[in-house]
């Protein structure tokens, strides 16, 4: 059994990793701070079944006050930090791109320095794809240069990547980052894309397509994601980065008839400008994280969106065809 402490732990991905790592038999203590980026009563469902364990510890802070954090690592003494919390998306970053810093950055130096102070075995922290901002090359390989992101959001997740590597050099902090693309599944946040498509779908409202619909996305499915999570969480590097994704691409006007096939309901596309903060293609290339994790995602497109529309309806009540 480990001491995880697990930052975001209430968001989508956050809260079904702490789901993940107490069915197994760990230990995990969760860091939200429930803020309003969307509706705070979504993410205290999402914990609803981690409080039932007596394994399961809820901490109510913002990584922004440090001296909250600070006593948190200070009572728990995790073996190993999973830090997911981060202020999210691309477009709203550019409406408020002080808040992102505040949030991504220097919320997460705190996270780096406490780590520091308490020495954990090692520290698993989120990237994101989007650092990869807009490079052309496909498929994305971890040892291109990410010099040019497009969005506030990306920046931070960049600066992120570097900070830890200075924690790494100079005062031994082993990191392991996971660069996440495009995760959806069951729990997904209410303003991701396919969250987003499939209420509108369903409830026969148009659907805004970006562009004309080429734009590639690398959707990877929430299973495979805690495959690679926990398998950081077993496996510590010094300092690694990893592609987390299916290596598979599908197109946003593939991805919307999709869904309308899945649905079982017709789809009004109302074609919108492409953002340009957007990137144009996201591909992962998974070798490293193959050879070196056993990461093995296996969800198909359609078995993920399934899984997430029979969720979604769930959700919905009876009233939900």
């Amino acid at each position: 059994m480990k001491r995880i402490l697990l930052t975001g732990a209430a968001g989508f991905i956050g809260s079904s990793a702490c789901d993940a790592l107490l069915s197994r038999g760990d230990s995990v203590a969760g860091i939200d701070c429930f803020d309003s980026f969307y509706d705070p009563a979504i993410k205290r469902a999402n914990i609803t079944s981690a409080l039932q364990s007596d394994r399961f510890r809820l901490h109510e802070i913002d990584i922004c006050d440090e001296a909250a954090l600070l006593r948190v690592f200070e009572a728990e003494k995790p073996d190993v930090v999973v830090h997911l919390a981060a202020r999210a998306g691309v477009r709203p970053s550019l409406e408020d791109p002080n808040l992102y810093h505040r949030v991504n950055v220097i919320g997460s130096q705190h996270i780096l320095d406490a780590c520091r102070k308490y020495k954990p075995s090692h520290l698993v922290f989120a990237s994101s794809s989007s650092v990869y901002g807009g490079i052309k090359e496909t498929p994305f390989r971890e040892t291109m240069t990410c010099d040019r992101p497009v969005s506030p959001y990306a920046a931070t997740k960049r600066m992120n990547e570097l900070m830890a590597h200075v924690y790494h050099r100079n005062y031994g902090l082993q990191v392991t980052l996971l660069r996440f693309f495009t995760v959806y599944g069951p729990r997904q946040r209410p303003e991701m894309a396919i969250h987003k498509f499939t209420k509108l779908i369903d409830e026969g409202r148009p659907v805004p397509m970006f562009g004309d619909g080429s734009a590639l996305r690398d959707y990877t499915y929430i299973g495979d994601i805690l495959d690679g999570v926990i398998k950081a969480i077993d496996t510590p590097f010094g300092y690694e980065i990893f592609n987390l994704g299916e290596s598979h691409t599908t197109s946003l006007k593939e991805l919307i008839i999709l869904l309308g096939e899945l649905l079982g309901k017709p789809v009004n596309i109302q074609p919108m400008p492409f953002p340009p903060s957007d990137m144009e293609t996201t591909y992962a290339d998974i070798t490293k994280a193959r050879d070196l994790l056993g990461y093995a995602p296996s969800t198909t497109m359609r078995e993920g969106l399934s899984q997430f529309i029979s969720w979604y309806r769930q959700q919905q009540g009876p009233q939900s065809s």
